[in-house]
């Protein structure tokens, strides 16, 4: 992978940060837990997910794996998403982590198309990697193809114009305050359409 292309800082980030195998999830007791913590009997639980109570008794003790459409219900009951009913929540959930990036003094990255600034950078183990860029191209020419990784990105317009390239959508110009979130499997890149270099934040998951 070339130190040019701006995925390699995902790569970087994600190798410093590997993640400990999680433990199987308990689904029963995860969504005993999520119904204790509202102080609800298993018959309101039951009647606000629209099941039967006998049907939330058995999932709570292992004794039957429910459908997905089950599943909807009991996510939607208590009000959360259905991939929520399969995070468990992390030990130690408060762990106090916090960084500071001063304006300017985070660590420089630069490419032939942009120069990254990378935020946190001290703390290990992240599950976002947040980055400003100055961004130096100004066509998708400049781009060796399109960028992809994996995770979702968010892009925040500071300064200047940009145009977001996307691999399934037309070209989209952005201007400061405007924000896009997408998939970063899909193929992207980003040019500064106006006069001076763009300056815009990105936010990367990592898990």
């Amino acid at each position: 992978m070339s130190d040019k292309d701006p995925k390699s800082l995902i790569q970087v980030a994600r190798e410093n940060g590997v993640q400990d195998e999680p433990e199987p999830l308990d689904l029963g007791a995860r969504v005993r837990e999520l119904r204790k913590a509202r102080d609800w009997t298993l018959e309101r639980a039951a009647n606000q997910a629209g099941l039967a109570r006998s049907t939330l008794s058995k999932i709570e003790n292992g004794q039957m794996s429910p459908t997905y459409d089950a599943l909807r219900k009991l996510a939607e009951g208590l009000q959360i998403s259905v991939p929520q009913l399969f995070t468990p929540p992390e030990r130690d959930q408060i762990n106090g982590r916090m960084s500071v990036n001063r304006n300017g003094q985070g660590a420089k990255r630069a490419t032939t198309t942009y120069e990254h600034e990378l935020l946190a950078e001290q703390l290990s183990k992240k599950q976002m990697l947040p980055y400003k860029a100055r961004v130096r191209a100004r066509s998708v020419e400049e781009f060796d193809g399109w960028v992809r990784h994996d995770g979702e990105e968010f892009l925040y317009v500071l300064t200047g114009v940009v145009k977001l390239y996307t691999e399934f959508y037309e070209p989209i110009e952005m201007r400061r305050g405007d924000s896009a979130y997408y998939d970063a499997t899909m193929g992207h890149n980003v040019v500064s359409v106006s006069q001076e270099d763009a300056e815009i934040l990105w936010v990367t998951s990592l898990v």
